[in-house]
């Protein structure tokens, strides 16, 4: 059960913007959470907000404290330490209402959608428009975090969406994110 919390809080920085920022913070953390093989740790965003879309200035990790602290004991902040304020371990509000942070995934490019289609179904790109119109692309109105495949070297965009409240607890399952894999995190 998630019982305690870290506050990361990025700085203000001349050369780099606060989604830089927290692109770089988000996938060393995703680096450490894969090396740690656990799925414990969980992460919000308490600024987040839906308008204007963002996730704010500090990203808050949730888990056990003996979870937080073996997250901490690696190097995974290195290079991050002059743009980020790290806060102290604390026991969250045993009463805060609890709370999903999940990521959300968008069939967003139609002509990606189409390649894919065209490479897996042998098709022209005449047929593939036909089969997946242009109705089909979503234009997500999640807040971000734009990140770069490790595998692939691809940028992707990570949706996150968060919330609405839940009436219990639920078991500590994160992915290598951070984000919920069923589980609640306490939201204060």
């Amino acid at each position: 059960m998630t019982t305690h919390y870290i506050d990361i809080a990025l700085l203000p920085d001349p050369e780099f913007s606060h989604a830089h920022l927290l692109g770089a913070l988000v996938s060393k953390l995703h680096r450490a959470l894969v090396q740690l093989k656990t799925g414990d740790i969980g992460i919000s965003f308490p600024h987040y907000s839906l308008r204007p879309r963002s996730l704010g200035e500090v990203l808050r990790l949730h888990g056990t404290e003996a979870a937080l602290q073996r997250l901490m004991e690696l190097p995974w902040l290195q290079g991050m330490r002059d743009h980020v304020q790290l806060a102290a371990l604390l026991p969250a509000p045993p009463d805060a209402p609890r709370w999903q942070v999940q990521r959300r995934q968008f069939k967003t490019s139609v002509d990606r959608l189409r390649r894919r289609r065209m490479r897996r179904k042998n098709e022209t790109l005449e047929q593939a428009a036909v089969a997946i119109p242009d109705s089909v692309e979503r234009s997500p109105q999640l807040p971000f975090v734009q990140l770069r495949s490790t595998s692939t070297g691809q940028p992707f965009c990570l949706f996150v969406d968060q919330g609405p409240a839940q009436s219990n607890a639920a078991p500590d399952r994160f992915n290598t994110y951070g984000l919920s894999l069923g589980s609640t995190i306490p939201w204060f």
